[in-house]
């Protein structure tokens, strides 16, 4: 039982310990990729832009419709035009 807890423990340091290994260069070259905050700002406020100007698309597209559906419901259907006609007799 001794040893199979010596072992345990043993296992569990050493892949603890793989586990810590620190890569300067690997850390250096992230930071260098990374754009500074301009960038990064510019191309926020790009995005933004973007998605403003395809809300204000989307909702010309809806008005257009809306007006569509509008003309079309100012027709007059015939049977009810004859219903009034005869409920009046």
């Amino acid at each position: 039982m001794k040893r199979l807890a010596f072992v345990t423990i043993g296992t569990a340091a050493l892949a603890l310990t793989a586990c810590n290994r620190s890569n300067p260069d690997a850390v250096q070259n992230a930071e260098i990729n990374q754009p500074d905050s301009d960038q990064m700002n510019e191309l926020a406020n790009q995005a933004a832009m973007d998605a403003a100007n395809a809300q204000a698309a989307a909702a010309n597209a809806q008005a257009a419709a809306n007006e569509l559906n509008a003309a079309a419901d100012n027709t007059t259907n015939p049977k009810e035009a004859d219903e009034q006609n005869v409920s009046g007799m």
